[in-house]
C-alpha cells in the first residue's frame, strides 16, 4: 500500500515532475515508423508526458519533434504545410526545421533578424526497428541509442504495433510484471490463442494457481522469477526482466516468438501500450504476421484509422457474458491485451494505491515502485543519473525454464537471460 504523497510521486509525469524527469533521460517509443514514412507528408499530432508536438520528415529525410504551436497566434502546425525542408503555419507562413528554428516569417524583413529570435522547443527524433523514438531530456546529457533486441534484430524478425490505454501508465505496467493473473484471466487464451498455444507451460500455469515469486535485482531493474510446480522434483520457471522505467518482456511459450511492453504516458490518465514481437533466430511465419495484425497474442485489433482498440469502455470491450458463464472464456473480454486493458482501465484513471491489500504475488510490484522512487528521488534531490540508459543493460531477454527443485533460478537463467544475436531463446 502506498499513500498519496507516493502515488502521487509515482503517477505524475508532466514537465517538472520527478518522473516526469526520469522518463525524460530514455529514448522512449513516440510513433511507429510508418506513421511518418513519407518525405514531406503530413505532420503528425503527438503528446507525450504532457507535451503536444508535431512530428514530421522533412525533405532530406530527417525527422523532428517540435511543439505544436506557432510561436505567432498559437495555431496548431498540425494543420502545416511540410514543404522545402521546413513545416509552414498555414496562417500567416511562418515556417520552422526540425529543429524547431524559424526559417521565415514572410511579414517581416528578411534583414531585420526576427527569425533569429523565434524558435520553437523541439526533440530529437531517430528511426530503429521500425519505431520513431524520441528524447526529451537535456540535450547534453542524450544517451546512445536504444539496443532492446526486438529494435535490432531483421526486420523480418520482428512486429510493433501500439494502442491507446485509457488509464495512467503506472496500472498498466503493474499489469505487465504480473505474472500471477495469467492462470486466471487468460486461461482461456493459453488454451485457443495461436501466439500461445501449445506450449508445455501452459499446463503448468493452469495446473498450479498458487505461484512463487522470487525476485531479484538487475543492472537497470528487476528479474521477477516466478515458479510453479512442473513434474517431480522440478519447477516451471518465468522470468520476466523489468528495465526501468517501463520496459518489461513476457516469458516465451514454446517456439512462439517473444514479446513485451512499454507502457508510455501521454497524460496522467491515459498512456500508449507498444506491443513487440520477435524472433531471435528467424523470420516471423506470415500466419504469425496475420495473427498479430488480427488483435491475437499481446497485440490489438484497432479502430481503422485510429489506434483505440475495437474493444473499449465505451463497448464495454464487447464482454460476453454468456461464454464466461459457460465457462468458454473466463473473463468474458475476448483477447489478451484486451483481457488486461479492461481491467487495468476498471481501476479508474489513477488507481488509488492507498486502498489495495497486497500479498506475496505482489513482490514484483512492491519493488518496482520502490526502485521507480528511489531513482526520481535521486534524480530530482542530487542529480544521480537513472538506470536503463545504457545498451548494455538493454541486452535481455525473458525466460521460461524447468529446473530442479533445488537450482537457483537466476543463476541457472543468467545465460539465458542475456540477449545475444542468433542465440536461441529459453523456452518451455
Amino acid at each position: 500500500m502506498l499513500n498519496q504523497e507516493q502515488n502521487a510521486l509515482l503517477t505524475q509525469t508532466g514537465p517538472g515532475t520527478p518522473m516526469g524527469e526520469l522518463f525524460r533521460r530514455y529514448w522512449l517509443p513516440a510513433l511507429l515508423a510508418e506513421e511518418v514514412a513519407e518525405a514531406d507528408g503530413a505532420p503528425v499530432r503527438l503528446q507525450l508526458l504532457h507535451e503536444r508536438m508535431v512530428v514530421f520528415r522533412d525533405t532530406q529525410g530527417r525527422l523532428g519533434a517540435i511543439e505544436e504551436f506557432c510561436a505567432h497566434r498559437g495555431v496548431s502546425l498540425w494543420f502545416g504545410r511540410n514543404e522545402e525542408n521546413g513545416i509552414r503555419c498555414p496562417y500567416h507562413g511562418w515556417k520552422y526545421d526540425v529543429h524547431g528554428a524559424c526559417l521565415e516569417v514572410p511579414s517581416e524583413p528578411a534583414e531585420s533578424g526576427f527569425c533569429d529570435s523565434i524558435k520553437l522547443k523541439a526533440y530529437p527524433v531517430v528511426e530503429r526497428g521500425g519505431i520513431a523514438w524520441i528524447y526529451m531530456g537535456p540535450p547534453q546529457l542524450q544517451p546512445p541509442l536504444p539496443e532492446y533486441e526486438f529494435a535490432t534484430v531483421p526486420r523480418v524478425q520482428s512486429y510493433t504495433s501500439k494502442r491507446l490505454q485509457e488509464c495512467n501508465w503506472l496500472q498498466a505496467l503493474e499489469g505487465g510484471i504480473d505474472s500471477s493473473h495469467v492462470s486466471w484471466l487468460h486461461s482461456s487464451s493459453l488454451k485457443s490463442d495461436p501466439l500461445f498455444q501449445g506450449s508445455k507451460g501452459n499446463e503448468y500455469n493452469l495446473s498450479d494457481r498458487k505461484p512463487v515469486f522470487e525476485v531479484s535485482n538487475g543492472d537497470a531493474g528487476l528479474f521477477i522469477g516466478v515458479r510453479r510446480n512442473a513434474e517431480e522434483g522440478s519447477y516451471y520457471w518465468r522470468i520476466t526482466p523489468w528495465l526501468m522505467p517501463c520496459f518489461s518482456m513476457v516469458p516465451p511459450r514454446a517456439d512462439h516468438p517473444l514479446h513485451g511492453h512499454f507502457w508510455i504516458p501521454i497524460d496522467d490518465e491515459n498512456c500508449w501500450a507498444w506491443s513487440f514481437d520477435y524472433h531471435p533466430t528467424r523470420a516471423l511465419k506470415d500466419s504469425e504476421v496475420e495473427a498479430m495484425k488480427a488483435g491475437k497474442g499481446v497485440h490489438s485489433l484497432n479502430i481503422p484509422g485510429t489506434y483505440r482498440p475495437v474493444q473499449n469502455k465505451d463497448n464495454d470491450y464487447l464482454i460476453d457474458r454468456a461464454r464466461q458463464k459457460a465457462g468458454q472464456l473466463f473473463s468474458g473480454v475476448e483477447g489478451i491485451a484486451i483481457q488486461d486493458a479492461s481491467l487495468q482501465e476498471s481501476m479508474g484513471a489513477i488507481q488509488d494505491r492507498t486502498r489495495e491489500h497486497l500479498v506475496s504475488t505482489d513482490n514484483g510490484i512492491i519493488m518496482a515502485r520502490r526502485l521507480l522512487m528511489k531513482a526520481a528521488r535521486a534524480l530530482a534531490d542530487k542529480g544521480v543519473p537513472p538506470p536503463g540508459t545504457l545498451p548494455q543493460q538493454q541486452r535481455v531477454r525473458s525466460a521460461a525454464l524447468v529446473l530442479a527443485t533445488d537450482t537457483p533460478y537466476l543463476e541457472a537463467a543468467r545465460e539465458a537471460l542475456r540477449a545475444e544475436p542468433g542465440k536461441p531463446h529459453a523456452t518451455v
